[in-house]
């Protein structure tokens, strides 16, 4: 992965260092159209489990759109308020609250349109594995819900990496009004329930937190990996 920024191409090691948690964004910068179009495909190419997507997200570029999401940032959350308003744009990260033939066969059918099943069998042993993987978290563990979450953690994971080999910083929020945001875009009634924000655009150049100012700091390889 190589990344060009300030013309200097950055490597996928000076990528992940140069990303951060962004405090503060400046709001005269904006993403452009092109780079949104990559946004928006990083979040749809992004791997699940057995391929279930479960997940929906919000998109706000506007100014009423962030104020939108920005009742999510209200009362306790009230600090996250200025990452909303100030980022270029918000990406609500949603995941659905239940999955059932219907959408394991919507899944297959698509599947299907994009070429992968070479015939039938394959297609209904597909399906099969589907359904047996989530009967197991349905029935047996009884974590459905938190094991299609844990695909969108996956999507936040990999969109994270994504944009800044793009040169577009980020800010991951859990802190949010989840109840709010569910009520404001009406999720529940669709199927889904508000997880996590996520604020991208520039960083300011008076973020504290940026790795100018503030260096990046990890747990040593030698405590954390062990090679076998």
């Amino acid at each position: 992965m190589i990344v060009q920024l300030n013309n200097k191409k950055m490597t996928l090691k000076e990528t992940l260092n140069w990303r951060y948690t962004t405090k503060e964004f400046d709001p005269t910068k904006k993403i452009s159209d092109a780079d949104m179009a990559e946004v928006k495909n990083l979040l749809r190419m992004s791997p699940s489990s057995v391929n279930l997507q479960p997940w929906h997200f919000i998109i706000a570029e506007t100014d009423e759109g962030k104020k939108r999401m920005a009742k999510g940032a209200q009362g306790f959350f009230h600090f996250n308020e200025p990452k909303i308003t100030n980022a270029s744009a918000v990406v609500l990260f949603c995941a659905k609250t239940d999955a059932d033939d219907a959408y394991f066969q919507h899944i297959a059918d698509t599947d299907d349109h994009s070429g992968r099943f070479p015939n039938e069998d394959i297609k209904n042993g597909f399906l099969g594995a589907v359904k047996t993987f989530t009967d197991i978290h349905k029935y047996d563990l009884k974590d459905l819900q938190h094991w299609m979450e844990k695909q969108v953690y996956l999507n936040i994971g990999n969109f994270l990496l994504g944009v800044a080999s793009l040169g577009i910083d980020a800010t991951p929020m859990e802190g949010i009004d989840v109840k709010a945001l569910d009520e404001e875009f009406g999720l529940r009634e669709k199927g889904y329930t508000a997880l996590v924000a996520v604020s991208i655009g520039y960083r300011a150049e008076a973020d504290f937190n940026s790795t100018e100012k503030t260096p990046k700091s990890r747990l040593p390889e030698s405590e954390i990996i062990t090679v076998i």
